[in-house]
């Protein structure tokens, strides 16, 4: 005498085998038996319906592809199915965090890189004053005081300092 599970087993075994030589119908007839109970696995462990309908449809896809290695002696269809659910939504939430991690690193990144764009810019604009300001004092000097200045910037000290004792002397 066999019971229920047995000839839920043994059908679902046969439509599998079906969908593996293309059966369209037997893909339909599988779908509708198993759809419900790997779609609430994948919502379990994805906890969200969009990403848990993605999966669901991956892994129907992938029953159509790989039906033809399906093999009873490795398991259930069933269990078949619920493992491949399973691993797809475990690496669907994996990207999601990976994803989110790496959208963070980003923010980070972005946030840390406008504060020393705008530390260079005031920096850059305190340079540009002090120059002008430098540049105009520099101007209302004698013209024997700018050459001293320029000799004290742009020539060696050694020159700077025999300048300097002949005009002290």
């Amino acid at each position: 005498m066999s019971t229920d599970g047995q000839i839920d087993q043994g059908l679902e075994t046969e439509l599998l085998r079906q969908i593996g030589a293309g059966d369209r119908d037997s893909f339909e007839d599988l779908y509708d038996r198993l759809s419900g109970v790997l779609f609430s696995a994948a919502l379990q462990i994805l906890n969200d319906q969009r990403d848990a309908e993605d999966v669901l449809q991956d892994v129907f896809i992938q029953i159509w592809d790989k039906a033809k290695l399906y093999s009873p002696s490795r398991g259930k269809p069933l269990t078949w199915a619920m493992t491949l659910t399973r691993n797809k939504a475990i690496d669907r939430l994996r990207s999601s965090q990976r994803r989110f991690r790496l959208q963070d690193q980003v923010e980070r990144e972005s946030e840390a890189s406008s504060q020393s764009i705008s530390r260079d810019s005031v920096e850059e604009v305190n340079a540009l004053e002090k120059s002008r300001i430098v540049r105009s004092a520099v101007l209302q000097l004698s013209k024997e005081q700018r050459q001293a200045i320029e000799l004290a910037f742009f020539s060696a000290p050694a020159v700077v300092c025999k300048l300097f004792l002949l005009t002290t002397k």
